[in-house]
């Protein structure tokens, strides 16, 4: 028969630890005065952009209109007006492959079109990137468009670069970092504003600007992306945060009262809340922001660790019958050694494919990978001594009422 481990001996020292970690950690959320908030929590104007050098403008002279499209592989430029012929004027950039070819194709065809190139002729067409909020602009005489490009070869803007840049700015600041399908790194950004309609996307541009200019020139900004968001909506969010979070703790107490006993249901819900105020401190502590992703990483280490606590409350209920005669405290160190290295594979297992997301990702998926490393190991931490412990305690008070019962009469 395998050797038992006596966990119960580290019960009382595992929830002093406990108790000294989340007094810890309301002492940091008082002390920061709450959260790190990110883009996704805070009142203001969000912007998603990208620091990408100017390629060319294009400005249109004509009495007619003129409306551009593009996609990364064409750019059309369609004239319509009354009384004139609709005309669409289409350029591949795999037969004009550089901005000079290009520019000179759309400058012959198009007479009207006034184009001003900022970039080296020889840059390849398909490093050319366009506005998304700009996706069918109209060309104007006084508002030119600008097309960006971006260099493969250029090492990316790093988050802290942009954070510099909007140190100075007046109003509460939070950068988010954005990776696109196509591994394009751009950045969200949201910036407080405590009396609303003051902040304007300019002012975010013109900031930027000022602070990356002298390496990539005027117009080095692209913004895919502008919105504004009220102060109501950002506290609804908060609030839903709060909700789903309460919502998962009354379900595991119900889903556990049902399967087994309310005394496991109290201690399934005592390692959740336990769980969640540990990643609370971390992330107080650290000051990583919290965002959507941060809610993520959250019910998804409570999913991890009540996974955890059922399959030990399977084992208890399984070894009551199979050692009917032994005391509760020895079939609680029985079922936590039987089930001891089931969670150290499945937990090291899993670990492995978060380290691998935290090691190769960075920005937002980074600290969710983080948080998730934090939350798998508290997890363990919970179910082989906070959840054991608080059971334990609860079945002592039980036996201790039953034998008052049994002296009064």
């Amino acid at each position: 028969m395998k050797k038992t481990i006596q966990f119960s001996r580290f019960f009382i020292p595992a929830a002093i630890i406990a108790v000294v970690l989340i007094i810890f950690g309301v002492f940091g959320f008082i002390y920061y005065n709450g959260f790190a908030l990110g883009v996704d929590f805070q009142a203001g104007l969000i912007q998603e952009v990208q620091v990408t050098p100017t390629a060319f403008s294009v400005r249109w002279n004509g009495t007619e209109s003129a409306t551009l499209y593009h996609d990364r592989n064409n750019i059309s430029i369609v004239t319509s007006g009354f009384g004139v012929e609709g005309r669409t004027y289409a350029f591949s950039f795999n037969e004009y492959n550089t901005i000079g070819s290009l520019t000179n194709a759309m400058r012959q065809q198009l007479d009207n079109l006034d184009i001003t190139v900022s970039a080296s002729q020889g840059i390849s067409s398909s490093w050319l990137r366009f506005s998304s909020i700009g996706n069918m602009p109209e060309l104007s005489r006084s508002n030119p468009y600008v097309i960006h490009y971006l260099d493969p070869q250029r090492a990316p803007i790093d988050i802290s670069e942009v954070r510099s840049a909007m140190a100075d700015f007046s109003h509460g600041v939070a950068v988010q970092n954005i990776v696109t399908p196509d591994g394009e790194a751009r950045f969200m950004i949201r910036v407080e504003d405590q009396e609303e309609g003051r902040i304007t996307s300019n002012d975010i541009v013109q900031t930027l600007e000022s602070h990356f200019n002298a390496q990539y020139g005027r117009g080095c900004i692209a913004v895919f992306r502008s919105e504004y968001v009220g102060s109501r909506f950002s506290k609804d969010l908060t609030d839903q945060a709060g909700v789903l979070i309460s919502l998962t703790l009354l379900l595991v107490l119900i889903y556990s009262t049902i399967r087994f006993r309310l005394q496991y249901a109290v201690g399934a819900v005592i390692a959740i809340m336990y769980d969640v105020l540990i990643i609370v401190a971390f992330m107080v502590w650290t000051r990583m922001e919290f965002t959507t992703l941060s809610i993520a990483a959250i019910l998804t280490i409570l999913g991890y660790s009540t996974n955890n606590t059922i399959i030990f409350f399977d084992r208890v209920r399984e070894n009551l019958r199979v050692y009917p005669d032994n005391h509760f405290i020895d079939i609680l160190n029985i079922s936590l050694t039987g089930i001891l290295g089931r969670t150290i594979i499945t937990t090291a297992t899993t670990m492995l494919a978060v380290l691998a997301l935290f090691i190769f990702t960075t920005g937002s998926m980074k600290d969710f990978a983080l948080a998730l490393l934090v939350g798998m190991t508290s997890g363990v931490f919970t179910t082989l001594f906070i959840v054991s412990g608080f059971v334990n305690f609860w079945q002592n008070q039980k036996i201790k009422r039953e034998k008052k019962k049994l002296a009064a009469k």
